[in-house]
């Protein structure tokens, strides 16, 4: 192996200038993410509706973070880092955002100087290092407030790499420790980087060549002094990654079992998930070098893919495995292209989670290794014709302003709610999650009409769409088809996974159900709906069930209920109603209370009270 000239080393000043260049770049490039705003896609999920994040980094919710499944994730150092948000910033999306784009640039200049640490070459590292900064790609990943995971898993991930070279390069227990330390915490933060054990053999292979092996070794165009091991050593010492994956993995599918997110094989069938994934990887392929028509989600197919693309994928993927292994002394090829591969394993859908086919997210670590081959690639053979280096720094640069433009426009897409869904679904056929996301949108803003018609047309991609048949029957149950809405409830009650989403299923079934005037089947289903979630009881099942009770002539049972409705969420409606069931219990001093607190405090009294009477007369 050769020596590497000194003059490939930057000296300490470069290195510290061209990590304040990385972080100067990612910032201005990602300035207008200041504007964006919260979205109700995971955003509301992580941020905005979860009352424990919102209570900011509290030992209880520490507790919290350790012991919950939700978002059918196992996750908790991305809640407490969600938390410290919202404890530093509220709930202005500007605060949220940012810290998303200083962590970006803090990858960005660790990534630099862990290629410079492993190779010693600067421009190259740095060149790589530009590339994830900036290309379109991982916009999704920083200017998507609920993607904190992903910069944060980054962020140890690459600690534990920094940790893992200072450990190859004198490897004793006490540098071995750190590596794993950061791998625990990048786990905590999100499970995609799994394949870490993976991913270190073939960096044992390029360009740190610790393989005894002469040929491996040669395979690293010079020696920085990792000394060399056995195959089998190096295996060995990956052990407790392995064991520490296994496990992150096992949680992670308990996890998303729990939540209901994944998918089973009827709806994708395995020949359908392996042809989804074969696409997959050269979809991503060409975002690398064409990052255009970018959206959140890219729907994933229902039916096999033609033949003809399953088979032109599936040989294209082969003659690059082939042309990689050929050139066994370009090791970074092999490398590169495997750590692509690799790592993209455990989002490839295999196990299907979401109704995603693939994910510009999902791109954050495994185009690392298409970066570090293209890069490495390019340098080598403009060496080879001898081209010029102000004409190869001139075509780098253009590059990179060319994806920094990219990147800069496509932060806009994520402004706001609306336009982000019409975006989607102006880029994508068949996307009835984006139909349902802006049908939630609409609703919310009291044009229900409208959105009446995007859940419609979700049911008319997928019939069986569970969010769609919930919103349309609460569309129905609103204008008065009570027997519409019962359908459209039942589909959800009946097929659901998530025991939140059946517990609201069940509660409107509850509501509906009395207004039918089936008491016997609403008490029912308000019960079943507590029960599915007997920590955190919905109000409208507790304000049912004391209806039914009130009506049936138990009016202390209605209060009882009707307290603990309040103690949950606190309404102007719930309050007279707790007054009403007082005055049917003899108790008419504390009832007068109680509705003179609430003219006191109300801010519409008379529309409180007219669906006080209303509720009262069903």
């Amino acid at each position: 192996m050769q020596t590497l000239p000194n003059s490939f080393l930057a000296p300490e000043k470069h290195r510290l200038l061209l990590c304040l260049i990385l972080v100067g770049v990612v910032l201005a490039c990602y300035r207008p993410v200041s504007r964006n705003q919260f979205l109700n896609y995971d955003d509301d999920t992580y941020i905005t509706n979860n009352l424990h994040v919102r209570a900011g980094l509290h030992w209880p919710t520490v507790k919290w973070a350790f012991s919950t499944f939700d978002a059918a994730n196992y996750h908790p150092l991305t809640w407490l880092s969600h938390a410290l948000d919202s404890q530093l910033f509220g709930l202005n999306p500007a605060g949220h955002h940012e810290m998303n784009v200083l962590l970006h640039a803090l990858n960005a200049a660790l990534i630099f100087l862990l290629l410079l640490r492993m190779t010693g070459f600067g421009w190259r590292s740095f060149f790589v290092a530009a590339l994830f900064a900036l290309h379109p790609i991982n916009v999704e990943c920083v200017a998507w407030a609920a993607e904190r995971k992903n910069v944060l898993s980054m962020l140890f991930f690459l600690l534990a790499l920094h940790a893992y070279v200072w450990y190859a390069r004198r490897p004793v227990l006490g540098r071995y420790l750190p590596t794993v330390f950061f791998f625990v915490l990048a786990l905590l933060s999100k499970p995609q980087v799994i394949t870490f054990p993976f991913l270190l053999l073939l960096l044992d292979y390029w360009p740190l060549g610790r393989f005894r092996d002469t040929r491996a070794a040669e395979a690293s165009s010079f020696s920085l002094g990792f000394p060399h091991q056995s195959p089998t050593r190096l295996v060995l010492e990956k052990i407790p990654f392995f064991l520490l994956s296994a496990a992150s993995t096992i949680i992670t599918l308990q996890a998303q079992k729990a939540g209901g997110a994944i998918q089973t094989l009827t709806q994708y069938p395995p020949a359908l998930r392996v042809e989804t994934a074969i696409v997959a990887y050269v979809r991503y392929l060409g975002k690398t070098f064409w990052p255009s028509k970018l959206v959140a989600l890219y729907p994933h197919p229902t039916s096999l893919y033609p033949g003809w693309q399953v088979a032109a994928c599936t040989l294209l993927l082969l003659g690059i495995t082939a042309i990689v292994l050929f050139a066994r002394k370009q090791g970074y090829l092999a490398v590169g292209w495997f750590w692509f591969l690799g790592a993209l394993v455990p989002m490839l859908g295999l196990v299907q989670v979401g109704a995603q086919a693939m994910a510009d997210r999902y791109a954050y670590i495994p185009f690392l290794g298409l970066f570090m081959m293209l890069t490495w690639l390019a340098a080598d053979c403009a060496k080879t014709m001898r081209l010029p280096q102000v004409w190869f720094a001139i075509l780098a640069a253009a590059c990179l302003l060319a994806l920094a433009m990219l990147s800069h426009r496509q932060v806009g897409y994520w402004h706001d709610t609306p336009s982000f869904w019409q975006r989607t679904l102006a880029l994508t056929g068949n996307n009835y999650v984006a139909h349902d996301s802006l049908g939630e949108y609409l609703a919310a803003q009291g044009r229900t009409d409208e959105a009446a018609v995007q859940f419609q047309q979700a049911l008319a991609i997928r019939p069986d769409d569970l969010p769609a048949n919930l919103n349309l029957g609460a569309y129905e149950h609103s204008h008065g088809n009570i027997r519409a809405a019962v359908e459209h409830y039942q589909i959800v009650a009946r097929n659901a996974a998530d025991q939140d989403l059946r517990a609201k299923a069940y509660a409107n079934l509850g509501s509906a159900y009395r207004l039918l005037g089936d008491s016997a089947k609403a008490k029912q289903c308000y019960e079943t709906a507590i029960e599915l979630e007997p920590d955190h009881p919905f109000p409208i099942d507790l304000i049912g069930l004391g209806l039914i009770a009130l009506k049936s002539g138990d009016p202390a049972e209605a209060i009882r209920l009707y307290q603990r409705a309040m103690e949950i969420q606190p309404t102007d409606v719930g309050y007279l109603l707790l007054a009403q069931a007082l005055d049917q219990n003899g108790r008419p001093d504390e009832a007068n209370a109680i509705r003179a607190r609430v003219a006191r405090a109300s801010p519409d009294l008379a529309a409180a009270q007219k669906q006080v009477q209303s509720l009262l007369g069903n």
